[in-house]
């Protein structure tokens, strides 16, 4: 059986984009469900799930484990995913991390950019590591099933954690620094140690962790992935769009400012602007998995690694989440 996943998406939720997955083939997406929220505004967000799953029940549905991305195949529909891009909702409780779990929350940055109380973030000018409250955040995720993600966290930090977690951990949506050197994309250092402990990367169709932005060139994605592989194995890749398919470009001063600065800060990439940036046009949206597909074909990948990279590789790690 040969899986479709996309393990990081940021869209504005409706049914049309819900259609979009599935016509991309699409059998479970990894959604991101908070950014800077606390828990009680987690649970707000659970809510409007909840009408999105009741609203649009013949197309999606909650995913808890890899056997519902199994069930999602077999009824054409797709598994959602929740994760968080910051671990504001557990505040500065630890028990609070079971609960998160038991509302359906499988994946969780320690940190979103900025130095948290468990992590520092790839924004910051000094790298302290994990702290003390991290490592037992760190040991409960392992213990309910929660992945730790360290996507927007810095390298002392995620190495620390690929040390201290004793599960594999993720970063779902970024891409190797030797491509393109963006603050969020990853030394082959990291990338060697990440998948020596049996981690995965989620490579990113985001504008701005590609190699000319919007103008990235398919061959040029699929040439990177393939260099990829040769330093981390074919069997650790797959793919974390991090799509923000109709999000009005407001939400970007959300990310990006959260209620920590009042300044105006839009990150790298943004000029200033408060806009998402414009999407390559061989992966405007899921569908364009089709092309990845082809274009890891013309770089020398064999039918099960591209199927692997395109899916199977994240269902297996799915398999050891719990």
């Amino acid at each position: 059986m040969n899986y479709r996943i996309d393990n990081l998406q940021y869209c504005n939720w409706s049914r049309e984009v819900f259609q979009i997955n599935k016509e991309a083939g699409l059998d479970a997406v990894h959604v991101t469900i908070v950014y800077h929220e606390d828990y009680d505004e987690f649970l707000e967000r659970l809510n409007q799930w909840n009408k999105l799953f009741n609203d649009n029940s013949d197309l999606i549905f909650l995913g808890k484990d890899y056997k519902d991305i199994a069930k999602a195949k077999s009824e054409n529909k797709t598994a959602i995913f929740f994760g968080f891009q910051n671990c504001s909702p557990i505040e500065d409780d630890i028990k609070l991390v079971e609960k998160v779990h038991e509302h359906g929350c499988r994946f969780m940055q320690l940190t979103y950019n900025n130095q948290s109380l468990l992590a520092t973030g790839c924004y910051e000018k000094i790298d302290s590591g994990i702290t003390n409250f991290g490592r037992e955040v760190i040991k409960e995720m392992n213990r309910v099933g929660i992945v730790i993600d360290m996507s927007h966290s810095a390298e002392k930090s995620t190495l620390d954690a690929i040390e201290i977690s004793q599960k594999p951990i993720a970063i779902t949506h970024a891409n190797p620094s030797f491509w393109h050197e963006a603050k969020r994309n990853k030394s082959e250092k990291l990338l060697r140690s990440l998948s020596e402990s049996g981690g995965m990367l989620g490579l990113s169709l985001y504008s701005h962790h590609l190699k000319d932005s919007k103008d990235c060139k398919l061959e040029s994605f699929c040439e990177m992935v393939a260099r990829t592989a040769d330093i981390m194995g074919v069997n650790n890749l797959g793919i974390g769009s991090d799509l923000c398919l109709y999000q009005p470009n407001s939400v970007v001063e959300w990310m990006r400012n959260g209620t920590w600065t009042k300044e105006k800060n839009y990150g790298e990439g943004s000029k200033d602007k408060p806009e998402f940036p414009k999407q390559p046009d061989w992966f405007f949206d899921a569908r364009g998995f089709g092309n990845i597909e082809i274009g890891l074909k013309k770089v020398g990948f064999n039918d099960d690694e591209i199927n692997g990279i395109l899916g199977n590789n994240w269902f297996n790690f799915y398999k050891g989440i719990n």
